[in-house]
């Protein structure tokens, strides 16, 4: 296989294409619970889930339905909403919000967290799930189109977007047997996946961009 085939640029479609397949399937069924869990965190409170279209919700979900938006190249998201960055949502409406595998999401992970941190609620959660380039099981994913990075990349991410990380990282999904694995370690270890959680706090660890002002057009009443 030609070297240039395992350092591709993030292609939505083919990612997309193996989330669907047997291997993706294995991973997502994975982290199944882990969604549950994260959905069931705050009861009755609005909750934003950003991920594959191929993953398949909790069954018995309780109180309401999350906002699903799937990942669709571009900056832009299908699913409940059809929209781009910014979200079309208010700022703290959001007590949860689920980034599953924004590996496929492109280069514009500081924009998707900064987003993920203005709907957050002050005390609000983010559970993120993304792919351990570690782990044999990498070779599977490999030539899809996905991008790995190791839980010290995303913590700096979710640190520059002013969310405070978890000291903890654990670890789910398959090694390299295509069977789904749904118990967490502590720790990544060879897992195909890892989860990071960061929590909105009332004052953010850094200061984050103050908002670029909309200029109106000349001859518009303010």
């Amino acid at each position: 296989m030609p070297l240039s085939a395992f350092h591709r640029q993030a292609d939505p479609a083919a990612a997309a294409a193996w989330f669907a397949g047997d291997a993706g399937q294995a991973l997502l069924d994975s982290e199944t619970g882990c969604v549950d869990d994260a959905l069931r965190q705050r009861p009755g409170q609005l909750a934003l889930w950003l991920g594959p279209a191929a993953a398949a919700a909790p069954d018995g979900l309780g109180g309401p339905v999350p906002l699903r938006l799937h990942w669709a190249g571009g900056g832009a998201f299908h699913g409940d909403l059809h929209c781009g960055l910014p979200l079309p949502l208010a700022s703290e409406s959001c007590a949860i919000v689920i980034v599953q595998h924004p590996g496929d999401a492109g280069g514009a992970h500081a924009a998707l967290l900064e987003e993920c941190a203005r709907v957050l609620v002050a005390g609000g959660w983010l559970w993120l799930l993304a792919l351990n380039p570690l782990s044999p099981y990498r070779l599977r994913w490999r030539g899809h189109g996905l991008r790995a990075r190791e839980p010290v990349t995303w913590r700096k991410r979710l640190r520059a977007a002013g969310l405070a990380p978890d000291s903890l990282t654990r670890g789910l999904g398959p090694v390299w047997e295509v069977a789904p694995d749904a118990q967490m370690q502590d720790g990544v270890g060879l897992r195909a996946a890892f989860l990071l959680r960061a929590e909105k706090r009332r004052l953010p660890l850094t200061p984050l961009r103050k908002p670029r002002a909309l200029a109106l057009p000349a001859g518009t009443a303010a």
